[in-house]
């Protein structure tokens, strides 16, 4: 196996950052360096490409630049959302409903502050990774204070049902928090459209940096402050800007959405091609997640009878470089919460990788995984004794 060739189909953990945001970036490392908050030229100027950045995000997701607060990524503003609402309105209620399929900068902000006295409904989801609206309904309770449902799921890319949760939540006067990280570069998103009241992105799903993303805080949410000290983000969000970074994800989310339609119709096709010619050659193959409504670029996989973790390191010896789900929890020896709570049993969970397309890829990237995989697959299935019971029991037959 060519050992010297790169395919990168891990592009849900992060995206290379676009040339052109990179030559966006690059002035206000060095001569465009002032802190946006001084009085004079080189600062003014850091000010203005903020101003502008939070436009082109605003844009983006059809809110207004008074209603984006630039942060340090994804996890903090999912982070602020939630802690934010909830302390805000502790005094209303202190009830939250999220689903059991969140990204942990979700799941662990509410088990947090379970131990600050909230009570947290964590909704099922059905085998294929979506919430019910009527489960949402019928958890609200007359304490409930925020809802936080993502639009995307990280690991098997299927689309929740936003609009209608978000209309439950205006029809109860709750507050609604989608995470669009995995969302935003991929499929519309329009607040508006969606009826939510806060949403997280992050610059580095999009071609963009890393370390910068946005909250975008409708007109009216009462929101406590995260972060304490000086008076940036309109007294709400403390600290000095990452310029260059800010810079950056505005660039990259105009030139996202830009080719979002050809980017999904491109990356799908490669999507299927793939599936296709991985079920064409390798048996006991399972997809997860909706078969539709999904993410243009997800394809998770579970392989029966081996474990995913031997399959990532022979491909990424082959130069392949994917995942066996979330990256922040890649370190993990444990199984999927994901594909656990969408019925996959231990052993099959244990034996799932995700693939995950970007602007890069090609159709050679496509036919070298075909020729590469299945020869692994084989190799590790001879290997196992969980196929060698299987084959035994197929000859008693």
């Amino acid at each position: 196996m060519n050992r010297k060739r790169l395919v990168y189909l891990d592009h849900a953990a992060t995206t290379p950052t676009a040339p052109g945001v990179v030559e966006a970036m690059l002035p206000y490392f060095s001569g465009r360096f002032g802190n946006p908050s001084s009085i004079y030229g080189i600062a003014r100027e850091s000010r203005l490409a903020v101003d502008h950045a939070r436009e082109q995000v605003a844009r983006a997701i059809n809110g207004s630049p008074e209603e984006v607060y630039l942060t340090s990524g994804g996890t903090e503003a999912d982070n602020w959302a939630i802690k934010g609402v909830a302390f805000a309105d502790r005094k209303r209620g202190d009830h939250i409903i999220t689903s059991s399929i969140e990204h942990h900068a979700v799941l662990h902000t509410c088990q947090y502050l379970e131990k600050q006295g909230f009570r947290v409904t964590y909704l099922s989801v059905d085998e294929f990774g979506r919430v019910d609206p009527a489960d949402l309904e019928n958890a609200m309770t007359d304490r409930t204070v925020l809802v936080s449902i993502m639009a995307a799921n990280n690991e098997i890319g299927t689309l929740e049902p936003i609009a209608a949760c978000g209309e439950i939540c205006r029809d109860h006067g709750v507050r609604f928090h989608t995470d669009a990280v995995q969302a935003i570069g991929s499929v519309p998103v329009d607040v508006e459209a969606l009826n939510v009241d806060l949403l997280s992105l992050s610059a580095h799903k999009f071609y963009g940096p890393k370390g910068v993303g946005a909250l975008y805080v409708r007109k009216g949410v009462r929101l406590d402050n995260l972060l304490h000290g000086g008076a940036q983000e309109r007294h709400r969000r403390a600290g000095t800007e990452n310029v260059p970074g800010i810079v950056g994800m505005g660039v990259a989310i105009e030139r996202a959405c830009e080719r979002r339609e050809d980017y999904a119709r491109r990356l799908t096709a490669l999507r299927d091609r793939l599936y296709g010619g991985i079920t064409e050659r390798i048996e006991h193959v399972r997809l997860n997640g909706h078969p539709t409504e999904r993410l243009p670029g997800n394809l998770n996989l579970s392989f029966r009878f081996i474990e995913g973790e031997s399959t990532l390191l022979m491909l990424d010896h082959a130069g392949i470089c994917a995942s066996s789900g979330s990256a922040c929890t890649s370190g993990s020896l444990d199984p999927s919460y994901v594909l656990l709570a969408i019925g996959l049993p231990h052993e099959i969970a244990h034996g799932s990788l995700r693939f995950t397309l970007g602007e890069s890829n090609t159709d050679d990237d496509v036919d070298y995984v075909l020729e590469t995989l299945p020869p692994i697959v084989e190799r590790l299935r001879t290997m196992s004794p969980l196929y060698a019971e299987y084959r035994r029991s197929q000859d008693v037959q």
